[in-house]
């Protein structure tokens, strides 16, 4: 657990919210819905995706997202992504972030291994230099070897897993997001995952780690947010976050219908 003194904000979220439009009806046709919304029929309904969100993440610490499907993690993570901006509130990251929100996001499925490394790599705003200077540790940390020369569409998702994971990890990071990221892959490659993330802590790295894994954010996260339907129901240790999470699903399951 990090002591008072190590607390510094790297993301802040103050009463942060986000609301989405959905058309109320189905187009057939993409020129079908221009037309509409040209003549100003389009009708929609909104959802706010996160309400009055706020909290911060500490600069070396790994904080953990729980909730249940729809809770609002995945909106989240694409805020401190800067993929998205909220329609209420403030977000504020200081530093760079990588984001792994899913499996072989940013590959190409006809490029080859190699090639997708230098891709993702040119995305994330590296040289092809410092790519070729990176490039053999991606490949001995995913353990493809054999495959580096054959297109993704070959690969199995748990390959995909591997180099999408061994990219990400590589490209020195001050906040590295991980989204279900551990669920995958053999026994011994998620323990390798693992003793990665530790030793990125150890440099300073920040980890936001999403998990339906309690367990998992019990054991790996200093602290943890449980999202429930957009809202905030609490942050704080870990290991409590996570025991009042289950509680709140067995409870749930005690309800009757």
């Amino acid at each position: 657990m990090m002591s008072q003194k190590d607390q510094v904000p790297i993301v802040i979220l103050e009463n942060v919210s986000v609301r989405y439009r959905t058309p109320a009806e189905r187009y057939a046709t993409f020129k079908e819905f221009a037309i509409k919304w040209l003549q100003g029929k389009v009708r929609t309904h909104s959802f706010w995706a996160l309400r009055n969100v706020s909290f911060e993440v500490y600069r070396g610490e790994v904080f953990g997202l729980i909730g249940p499907n729809g809770a609002g993690k995945s909106t989240l993570l694409k805020l401190i992504s800067r993929v998205m901006r909220p329609t209420e509130g403030r977000v504020r990251v200081y530093g760079r972030v990588v984001p792994l929100l899913e499996l072989g996001a940013g590959f190409h499925p006809e490029l080859t291994g190699r090639e997708n490394i230098f891709l993702n790599g040119a995305i994330l705003g590296f040289t092809r230099k410092e790519m070729q200077a990176k490039f053999q540790r991606i490949v001995e940390f995913s353990e493809l070897q054999e495959f580096i020369d054959a297109p993704l569409r070959t690969y199995s998702s748990g390959m995909w897993a591997r180099l999408g994971f061994a990219v990400a990890i590589d490209t020195e990071p001050d906040i590295l997001i991980l989204d279900e990221i551990l669920s995958v892959g053999d026994e011994a490659f998620q323990r390798k995952c693992v003793a990665r993330i530790e030793e990125l802590r150890q440099h300073g790295v920040t980890i936001l780690l999403v998990s339906h894994s309690t367990e998992l954010v019990a054991s790996m996260c200093d602290r943890a947010a449980w999202l429930d339907h957009g809202q905030l129901q609490m942050v704080g240790d870990a290991a409590l976050v996570a025991q009042a999470y289950r509680d709140s699903q067995f409870t749930k399951v005690l309800q009757p219908t």
